[in-house]
């Protein structure tokens, strides 16, 4: 497991595992979400595998998958609420983190959106599909 921090609150991690979870909890994360659908690769966790792991550990999970042809998806406003809610710790991931990163960089506040952008770029992210959200 890779966690790369984007904010104080939010970072971001490729694909996890339950066999992660404790180490999640033991870094202060408070809320996990999985924005990678299920069967995106054979042999990946699934979701509920790694929602069970989750609760049982006392966080809070989120299921919110996306792709890039459907970006920023149909859970975009729920997705702005999480990552920017900063009373919470939040660890998104998928399978680089690259999706969670564009989604915090197109759920930002147009105010904050540039310097998010910047942030991303900085961490060597690819930030081309939140480019179209301006």
């Amino acid at each position: 497991m890779k966690i790369v921090k984007l904010a104080e609150h939010i970072a971001v991690s490729e694909q996890l595992t339950k066999e992660d979870i404790p180490a999640i909890v033991a870094a202060g994360y408070q809320v996990v979400i999985n924005n990678r659908p299920d069967n995106e690769v054979e042999g990946q966790p699934s979701s509920a595998e790694l929602e069970a792991a989750a609760v049982a550990a006392g966080l809070e999970y989120y299921y919110l998958p996306v792709t890039a042809r459907d970006f920023p998806g149909p859970d975009a406003q729920q997705m702005a609420v999480l990552l920017h809610d900063e009373t919470k710790p939040v660890l998104a991931f998928c399978r680089t983190g690259t999706r969670c990163t564009n989604l915090w960089i197109a759920t930002a506040s147009a105010q904050e959106r540039e310097q998010a952008r910047q942030q991303g770029a900085a961490l060597g992210f690819d930030l081309a599909m939140s480019e179209s959200v301006r």
